[in-house]
């Protein structure tokens, strides 16, 4: 299993901050995102509950559903597919919150890697890799 848990303090406030952690078409401004693409828009909003986007960095690529948005607080997501190997999602959350003038991120993923023989060393080389793309993404929204 993997366990990501990445947790900064921005100096933007938190609709800035959830605005650009939730406009899912537009990921691809980040470094290190090949692709970013909305494929069904949510039920109450365009990236709300029930939108479906796919993420791409290099050669790996996810579908991620959202399953909760509670702006500007909280959004909820799970992969339901991957490539170019399977991942077991059990967790996805992205919680704000905010510190006077400034927001509080708490982004926690987990799930395992679903390769035989060598789920358990790609968890810990996906728990490396994603804490790190998580930082630098919302480094780069402070940026913004």
């Amino acid at each position: 299993m993997f366990h990501i848990h990445v947790e900064r303090v921005l100096e933007k406030d938190i609709e800035t901050v959830f605005e650009a952690i939730a406009d899912h078409a537009r990921y691809d401004r980040f470094s290190g995102v090949s692709k970013s693409v909305l494929i069904e828009e949510g039920k109450d909003e365009k990236n709300g509950t029930g939108a479906l986007r796919v993420i791409g960095a290099g050669k790996l690529e996810l579908t991620e559903r959202i399953t909760r948005f509670e702006r500007p607080n909280r959004m909820d997501y799970r992969i339901e597919k991957s490539s170019p190997f399977r991942v077991q999602h059990t967790k996805g959350e992205i919680v704000l919150k905010p510190e006077g003038e400034k927001t509080r991120v708490i982004w926690i993923s987990e799930g395992a890697v679903q390769v035989p023989l060598v789920g358990g060393m790609m968890d810990r080389l996906a728990e490396r890799s994603f804490s790190k793309a998580f930082s630098s993404l919302l480094k780069a929204i402070e940026r913004i």
